[in-house]
């Protein structure tokens, strides 16, 4: 299998590469560059393994949730790819690859990221034995002290909105907090993990089927809600 993957949904910026039993990967912390560096990213990492864009069998991607302009450049990116190549796309929520951030243990994980205008975008995992995950709640957008989760004996927290909301989130947390990391981002490497096991349980999609997931639909706050009129 050769899968390059795309993950543009946050700060974060990268690329990964699948071909064979090895895995390659750039990634950088740079918000609105991402689209200045993800094809040159991905052009490197096609190089670097010694193969032509027309090698690859399939393209996935991060649809979400994340911020609006990045959500849409990776779906854009991975379609037109796609469509160019006549290959497939694979999907892959961007909370799910967050979530293989958290140490591989027997701990649910809260792959969480701050939305801005005061919400999180969350859900809940737990890693099954084959490595994979188990969706435990859906993913939603809230604000911090809405959050609700299932109890738990032991928890791991990844993502920025646990940076930004950690005094609201702690307290909600039911069970042992064995580790809280809040400079994690999707990362394509995790989207490339969780795609390679879609496409070969024959998961891929059209090009133009591949949609983005927002979870809402208003992307700044009015002057009145920023009281500022």
């Amino acid at each position: 299998m050769k899968l390059l993957a795309i993950e543009t949904s946050t700060e974060a910026c990268s690329v990964a590469l699948i071909h064979g039993d090895e895995v390659i990967a750039r990634s950088e912390i740079a918000p609105r560059r991402h689209a200045e560096l993800v094809l040159p990213m991905a052009d490197a990492l096609l190089a670097e393994a010694g193969l032509g864009r027309h090698a690859l069998d399939v393209i996935a991607v991060g649809r979400g949730p994340g911020a609006f302009t990045g959500v849409r450049l990776g779906i854009s990116l991975a379609q037109g790819m796609a469509l160019a190549l006549d290959v497939p796309v694979v999907t892959v929520s961007s909370l799910a690859a967050l979530a293989l951030e958290a140490p591989e243990d027997d701990a649910d994980i809260l792959a969480v990221i701050d939305a801005r205008m005061g919400e999180i975008y969350a859900a809940t995992y737990r890693r099954d034995d084959n490595g994979g995950l188990i969706v435990l709640d859906e993913e939603r957008v809230c604000t911090p002290g809405a959050l609700s989760l299932s109890p738990s004996t032991a928890w791991h927290v990844v993502g920025t909105g646990w940076a930004t909301y950690e005094n609201v989130l702690s307290p909600r947390l039911t069970g042992a907090l064995r580790s809280a990391e809040g400079a994690r981002y999707p990362q394509a490497r995790h989207v490339a993990e969780l795609a390679a096991r879609e496409f070969s349980a024959g998961h891929a999609h059209a090009p133009e089927q591949a949609l983005p997931v927002y979870l809402r639909d208003k992307v700044a706050l009015t002057l009145v809600e920023q009281g500022k009129a």
